[in-house]
């Protein structure tokens, strides 16, 4: 599960979003407290900015941070208001205790995390007078370490190098990042990693040099330990393997830091850590659980040993044998291999109860499968007394038991999420619709030899007292029809267009045009900056294409809201077809507003669009395409004067097959349709298609062969990227979405060699288990690449397996995004991207993405076909 998605969820129980976007803390911290004369404040995302009025900055320079705990928040902003005011010293920070919390929380970006108050001292000495001063007054508070900065001695204050003006570059992967400026003059990215870093040219100040040097005198090598390897970072802390060097046993070693990773309750990362202890001795002679070998602290942290336990977390193993990924696998041996891993767990859970502790952290991550079967259950950070347990304030919300269990029941309901999941993983959803958990069972039913009663019984204990409730029971505060799930969660793609008109309308009811962020909920990549609601892939302009091509209605007044959101581009605003203005100026043109789309691509003319990056998503290859396309459409030359620039820009950076690098970095460090060579290739395709320049075929097949180098061939036969520490088959940055545009080359030049491979990445197309719905990482995205095939029979059959993951939303039908903790309705996880591949399997109007068809009277070469 990706941790960064835990924190979109504590605003919604329906859709993600942000606590700085949903303005909940409008009434924070200094709320109340009067402006001095001259002074003027505003709200930027989670802070509030304070500063004189028509004062001035340096663009970049040395800031000092200000951490603080949750206790003395309000106490340490005061001090530093105190301070700041009166000699004119401009700074920001959170704007409440929420905001404070999200920041400070274990699944926090370690990066940013720390950071309460922002100062911006006007010179160096204005920074050594603030700094000496600042840490005087706050001598005695504590606050936990800013990871990128200099500690300035004991206390909570922080310094760091970097931007004060927002101002952007695009780094060496193409991506629009803050920038400062370098010597020449040249904007560089403003790393914000968590580790203090100083850039080449800017020198430490003299009186930072014993600050340094104290935070350079600690050293592992002091340690009885040698760390052999890192398992894990959270803001919490770390995980390591590790061996005690006195008695040679491996170990792992738990790392806990004060004052961070905090859970839900404020509780940070070493109250935790002694809990655990306390928890694990307490339990000691209960079978199957992990072992205290020590506890120590060092460099002002605590550290937990553990005794090394020998086997695999149980959802590895589950990926490794699941027979709906594996096809050949025995699905009675893996019944009753999973059944057996269950009782075990459960009989150690009821074991833990009797002692009168609830585990309340129960999900596969969290059980380690031995060779020879034996499960241990590790993590035990939010164990509590069964007197003292109410909602764990960690979780894994797939097995995270609603607010109405507590005690030993949140227990039983995660076992009962175990038995679901072990067979269809896919508990995550039931948070949003308990009464899915029937749906969910009969699916497992079919697929595998699993007793029913065990099902019956683990849809009572999910599903609570609306077990046998078939009406839809979304957690949301909105009435609802009240309408049969079966009904809702039945995809027939045959059902058309009530099917279509069923997911339209749940777009449009979940609209929220009041707001300037986001019209319509998505990903949470529509946080990333002041435009990630607006674009293709999570934004506005996605939806509305997809409403518009699958031919349901688009209200005009949401195309205006895109309209007037673009009127004035935010500073740093991306550029790309899937990320930024070119996208948005696509569809803009699609929905009749074609005076707004050309303005924003002359606008994106007019900046430094040629140093963009290799992709489809935000780079060139999506820029040159959409280039061409308003060339094609306007006749103006200049357009089709900047497409050609891309493509040569992009052939320039090319090099050949065998210049590819590992798949961790190197030139071209991705692969896939929106992040590697096969955008590229698409980009090739259609300018051959247009100028029929043999050279354009070549350098397609090189970008083509550069993706399949990051490919490997699992042992079922077919082909996926290979991620390192995955592998991928799907549609944006998996095998797929590469054979999409292999299958569309193979029609201008055949070769053996790539019909092979194409016929290799048709196999992942064959699964009935893929883990998400979304068309860039699930399902849909299986669907539209089989129906781009012209399978579409094939495609059908993948569009009803849809339903696995359908939800109720207000009387209609929704889907969950990545990681299914929320409803989605953007193009790339969510509904709208589902439309689009449900409408694709329209043979008599199949619905393509942008730019995957050849241009209006081009024709791939004679005799040419798909592998």
């Amino acid at each position: 599960m990706d941790e960064r998605y835990d924190s979109y969820c504590a605003v919604d129980p329906l859709f993600y979003d942000s606590l700085a976007s949903a303005s909940t803390e409008a009434a924070g911290y200094a709320a109340d407290r009067p402006l001095p004369d001259g002074w003027e404040c505003e709200v930027k995302d989670d802070w509030l900015i304070h500063a004189p009025v028509d004062g001035t900055l340096p663009q970049q320079g040395w800031k000092i941070h200000v951490s603080a705990r949750l206790e003395n928040a309000e106490r340490v902003l005061a001090r530093v208001m105190d301070y700041c005011q009166p000699r004119g010293i401009p700074f920001k920070h959170l704007r409440g205790p929420r905001m404070l919390l999200m920041r400070n929380s274990k699944y926090a970006r370690r990066g940013g995390s720390g950071k309460f108050v922002t100062v911006y001292p006007r010179d160096d000495a204005e920074l050594e007078l603030t700094a000496k001063e600042l840490a005087a007054l706050l001598d005695g508070e504590q606050g936990p370490y800013v990871l990128s900065d200099l500690r300035y001695g004991d206390g909570p204050v922080h310094l760091r190098y970097g931007g004060f003006a927002a101002r952007y570059c695009v780094s060496d992967d193409g991506q629009v990042v803050p920038a400062i400026e370098d010597p020449s003059g040249t904007l560089v990215p403003d790393r914000r990693d968590p580790v203090f870093h100083v850039p080449d040219w800017v020198t430490l100040p003299d009186f930072l040099a014993p600050h340094l040097a104290a935070r350079n005198a600690a050293s592992t090598t002091e340690l009885p330990y040698r760390i052999e390897k890192v398992i894990h970072f959270s803001n919490g802390g770390g995980l390591y393997e590790a061996r005690d060097t006195r008695t040679g046993q491996r170990v792992v070693l738990k790392e806990a830091r004060p004052y961070a990773g905090l859970d839900a309750t404020g509780a940070d990362a070493v109250t935790r850590l002694r809990r655990e202890a306390q928890t694990l001795r307490r339990l000691a002679d209960v079978p199957h659980l992990v072992r205290v070998h020590d506890e120590f602290h060092f460099g002002g942290h605590e550290f937990l040993a553990l005794r090394f336990v020998e086997g695999r977390p149980l959802n590895q193993l589950v990926v490794d044998r699941y027979p709906l990924v594996h096809l050949d696998a025995d699905r009675a041996e893996y019944t009753r291999w999973a059944l057996d891993v269950h009782r075990q767990v459960a009989e150690a859970v009821e074991a833990i109860h009797a002692h009168g502790i609830v585990y309340g952290d129960l999900h596969m991550f969290n059980i380690m499968v031995g060779e020879d079967g034996a499960v241990t259950l590790i993590d035990f950070e939010v164990a509590a007394p069964v007197e003292e347990a109410s909602r764990p304030a960690l979780r894994n919300q797939a097995f995270a038991a609603p607010r109405d269990r507590t005690g030993v029941d949140v227990d039983r309901y995660a076992l009962a999420c175990l038995r679901l999941a072990l067979f269809l993983p896919l508990t995550a959803m039931l948070r949003l619709a308990p009464a899915k958990a029937r749906h969910l069972a009969d699916v497992v039913a079919e697929h595998f030899p699993v007793p029913r009663d065990l099902l019956d019984a683990t849809v009572a204990e999910i599903a609570g007292p609306t077990a046998h409730d078939r009406t839809a029971t979304p957690v949301d505060d909105h009435d609802h029809a009240g309408a049969p799930v079966d009904d809702l969660v039945r995809i027939e793609p045959d059902d058309w267009p009530a099917l279509r008109d069923r997911l339209a309308a749940a777009i449009a009811a979940s609209a929220t045009p009041h707001r300037t962020d986001r019209l319509f909920p998505g990903d949470i990549r529509q946080f990333k900056g002041d435009d990630g609601g607006l674009g293709l892939a999570h934004g506005a302009a996605g939806v509305l294409w997809a409403l518009h091509a699958a031919g349901a209605a688009t209200d005009p007044a949401h195309t205006r809201w895109l309209v007037d959101r673009v009127r004035e581009p935010a500073s740093g605003s991306r550029l790309g077809l899937y990320d930024g203005l070119h996208g948005i100026a696509y569809v803009l043109d699609l929905l009749g507003h074609r005076e707004e789309a050309l303005r924003l691509v002359d606008l994106c003319l007019a900046q430094p669009w040629t140093e963009l990056g290799n992709d489809l998503t935000g780079g060139l290859p999506g820029i040159a395409l959409n280039l061409a396309h308003f060339a094609d459409l306007t006749g103006e030359r200049r357009y089709a004067d900047a497409a050609r620039q891309a493509v040569d820009l992009v052939v320039g950076r090319l090099g050949d097959v065998d210049s590819v690098a590992e798949v961790s970095g190197g030139r071209h460090p991705y692969a896939g349709l929106m992040r590697g060579g096969a955008g590229v290739a698409l980009m090739l395709l259609r300018s051959y298609e247009r100028d029929h320049d043999p050279v354009l075929l070549d350098h397609a097949a090189t970008a083509l062969r550069q993706d399949l180098r990051r490919c490997v061939l699992r042992e079922a036969g077919h082909l996926e990227v290979d991620e390192g520490w995955r592998t991928m088959p799907y549609l944006a940055e998996g095998s797929v979405g590469i054979g999409l545009v292999l299958d569309q080359y193979l029609r201008h030049r055949p070769d053996d060699d790539l019909r092979a491979r194409a016929t290799q990445i048709r196999r992942c197309a064959d699964f009935p288990f893929y883990a998400q719905p979304g068309l860039f990482a699930g399902r849909a995205g299986i669907v539209t690449y089989l129906a781009e095939r012209g399978e579409h029979e094939a495609a059908r059959e993948q569009a009803r397996l849809l339903s696995w993951h359908a939800l109720p939303y207000r009387g209609l039908t929704a889907f969950p995004g990545d990681q299914l903790l929320r409803l989605s309705m953007d193009l790339a996880t969510g509904t709208a991207g589902v439309l689009s591949a449900l409408a694709a399997t329209r043979p008599e109007r199949p619905v393509r993405l942008p730019f995957l068809a050849p241009p209006t009277g081009t024709t791939p070469t004679a005799g040419a076909t798909a592998g």
